[in-house]
Order: structure tokens, then C-alpha cells, then sequence
């Protein structure tokens, strides 16, 4: 079981609102190099979404079920059958009906991740992030950085972090991007 977390980044390390859904000061950045640039399959998961499962916090699953659902073409049938896993601390709990094979996770977050048999990929969903990253249960890092600087904004490792060391696995072109992989170096 390897845990993937796969993000939009800018030059400057800023993750925070790619497609502007936030409305946040320079938001939309992704999103800017046409819809060619995010769409299918750019993080090169292939069979990871067909033989392990989608992690998502409330926030990103409930813009997700907003946009997959309706669409047919062969990632988006991926991404509608992969099982998902929806971390939500909200009163009440979210519902998570609107999005097929979703379910809210059952216990804490890290204790359910480090039990799960399944390759887990993490799309977007900061916090949850933070908390993987917290627990040292990120294995792999999958960054499509666009020729973007912010200045401001989210960053996927804040400042004071703990120090970790990462190996570049790959790096290629994916239309205005890049995508790297980077896998944790070996201890």
C-alpha cells in the first residue's frame, strides 16, 4: 500500500484554489491554460484508480460530486467507479450520496489510512494532507506545477515543517506543466 498525493502547484510552491472555486486572490491558475491542461488523466494514476481508492476531505469531494458525475469520457468513468473515502469532521456528518461508490470514513483518519490495504490517492484536500504528512504516511508526491508564481496562497509544505528527504522519479511536459514524481528516498 503506497499513499499518493497528487496537487496542482504553482512555481512558489501555492496549492490553494486551481480552478478559482474559492475565489481567492489570484485564484484560478490551473485553470487559466485552457481545460486541456487539467483534464483526463495528467497525473498518470492508470490502474491505481482501478485497484485502489480515492481519499478526499468534505470540501474537495463536495466540488468533485459536482463536476464527475455527469461525465462519461474514460477518465471521468474512472474516477466515478474508484471507490472514495470521504474524511469530514463536520456536525452531522456530510452526506455523501450525491457521488457513486463514496462513503464517509469509518474512524480517525490516520488510523484508517495506515490500515488500509489499497494503494490511497489523495486529490487536493489540504488538511488531510497535512495530517498524512504529520503522521509520515506519504510515499509519493505526483505535482503538476504550472509556469505560475502567486506570491501568496496556500503552500503544500508550510514553513516549519519536518524536514524530509524525496527522490525525482520522473519529470515530463504535460501541455503548459510539468508533472514530477517524487517518491519517499530511501532510509
Amino acid at each position: 500500500m503506497s499513499v499518493i498525493v497528487i496537487e496542482f502547484t504553482t512555481l512558489d510552491g501555492v496549492v490553494s484554489d486551481p480552478d478559482g472555486s474559492a475565489g481567492t486572490p489570484g485564484g484560478g491558475w490551473a485553470f487559466r491554460y485552457g481545460p486541456e491542461a487539467v483534464a483526463g488523466d495528467k497525473f498518470r494514476l492508470g490502474r491505481v484508480l482501478d485497484e485502489g481508492v480515492l481519499l478526499l476531505g468534505r470540501s474537495t469531494w463536495q466540488l468533485f460530486a459536482g463536476l464527475w458525475p455527469g461525465r462519461d469520457d474514460p477518465f471521468a468513468v474512472r474516477m466515478n467507479a474508484v471507490p472514495k473515502l470521504v474524511v469530514s469532521r463536520a456536525p452531522g456528518r456530510a452526506d455523501v450520496a450525491g457521488w457513486a461508490n463514496s462513503r464517509l470514513l469509518d474512524g480517525e483518519l490516520v488510523e484508517a489510512v495506515a490500515r488500509e490495504r489499497r494503494d490511497v490517492v489523495v486529490a487536493g484536500s489540504l488538511s488531510v494532507v497535512d495530517r498524512l504528512r504529520e503522521a509520515d504516511l506519504v510515499d509519493e508526491y505526483r505535482l503538476l506545477t504550472f509556469p505560475v508564481v502567486l506570491g501568496r496562497g496556500r503552500r503544500l509544505f508550510p514553513e516549519g515543517g519536518s524536514p524530509s528527504e524525496w527522490e525525482c522519479r520522473s519529470a515530463e511536459r504535460v501541455g503548459a506543466a510539468v508533472l514530477t514524481r517524487y517518491r519517499r528516498a530511501v532510509r
